[in-house]
């Protein structure tokens, strides 16, 4: 049965025009056949491209080093952009990158860890696991959200664009986060250095411990 593009409706296989509305059948599938041929002709590498969409090429150069897309393996490598989002905000670049879940962990990760431990410093152990596994983290992430696309919207330009833009790119707007919880951040750190430094001035003896001092 052919499918009529303008009304939808079924025709005998052998029909050139619809039976409903008149429409040419047989330039309807040669131009949906032609759709298909130019977007089946995208390689992977160019899938891959538009969905990481800036530094496409160079995060394609690090996810060589964990083998191909029959045999994937575990390799070491290293991410500049989580490890130096310190102050526990590794979160950032996870959610800049759109993958939610390891946003997530690791923005409740460090906050957890410096409660149970009372020790800030141990916020940056959050930030070496997160450079030493964000590149295999996203190209796992990049592996499975390409897969899904191409099962669901491979010969239809319109939801293959669609779907590219809902889970691939990144998000802008994660920067102007990031600028404003570092300005929180360094508030918080300067009044907590403040309050501390009026804090040892209202320690009892400290006057007496000065002058003894002086006297030396």
């Amino acid at each position: 049965m052919k499918s009529c593009a303008q009304c939808q409706q079924q025709n005998q296989d052998d029909a050139n025009y619809c039976y409903q509305c008149g429409t040419e059948l047989v330039a309807a599938v040669k131009e949906a056949g032609a759709s298909s041929t130019i977007y089946a002709t995208r390689s992977d590498t160019d899938l891959w491209r538009d969905f990481i969409g800036p530094t496409a090429e160079r995060y394609l150069e690090r996810f060589k080093k964990f083998g191909t897309e029959q045999s994937p393996k575990f390799a070491l490598s290293w991410n500049w952009s989580p490890f130096l989002l310190i102050g526990g905000c590794s979160f950032l670049w996870f959610l800049y990158r759109k993958m939610y879940l390891y946003a997530l962990i690791y923005a409740i990760g460090p906050v957890v860890s410096i409660y149970v431990t009372g020790d800030f410093t141990s916020g940056l152990v959050w930030n070496f696991v997160a450079g030493a596994t964000a590149n295999y983290v996203y190209y796992w992430h990049c592996r499975e959200q390409i897969g899904a696309i191409k099962q669901q919207s491979w010969n239809d330009p319109e939801k293959l664009d669609a779907a590219m833009k809902e889970s691939g790119g990144v998000q802008t707007y994660v920067i102007w986060v990031g600028v404003a919880l570092y300005v929180l951040f360094s508030i918080t750190v300067f009044k907590v250095i403040q309050e501390g430094s009026l804090d040892i001035d209202r320690v009892p003896g400290k006057s007496v411990l000065a002058t003894a001092v002086k006297s030396v």
